[in-house]
């Protein structure tokens, strides 16, 4: 009997992005504990995404590769959004500094296809 296929790991890697910036948007706009409510999607969103962290792992994303996917993307997620819903400045040095994030995980994801470990391999036959 075949293998079944391997589920992607992609879904829930965007979710747990997703999940990762909500909770530390809801961090920020508790202020410290004076909006307490603010507390609970910060709860279940960290809660959430590395869950769903660990699912991707689970399907067998290279953890140095899901890890650095996860929170690049999510530092460059949550800085474009602090300056929309919070109005918190990016200057030309942090600009550039997301835009080096963004070349990171690139290389990072890049490189994962060029050098497979064993492991890796064996999964992906």
């Amino acid at each position: 009997m075949p293998a079944s296929p391997r589920r992607s790991a992609w879904p829930p890697l965007l979710l747990a992005i997703a999940l990762e910036v909500m909770a530390t948007l809801s961090l920020r706009a508790a202020e410290g504990f004076t909006h307490p409510l603010w507390l609970i999607p910060v709860a279940i969103g960290y809660t959430s995404s590395l869950w769903l962290l660990s699912i991707v792992l689970d399907r067998g994303m290279p953890v140095g590769v899901a890890y650095g996917i996860w929170s690049a993307i999510g530092v460059v997620l949550t800085a474009v959004l602090g300056t929309v819903l919070f109005g918190e400045l990016l200057g030309p040095v942090q600009i550039v500094g997301v835009g080096v994030i963004v070349v990171g995980v690139l290389l990072v994801e890049l490189g994962s296809h060029a050098r497979q470990t064993p492991a890796a391999a064996e999964v992906a036959s």
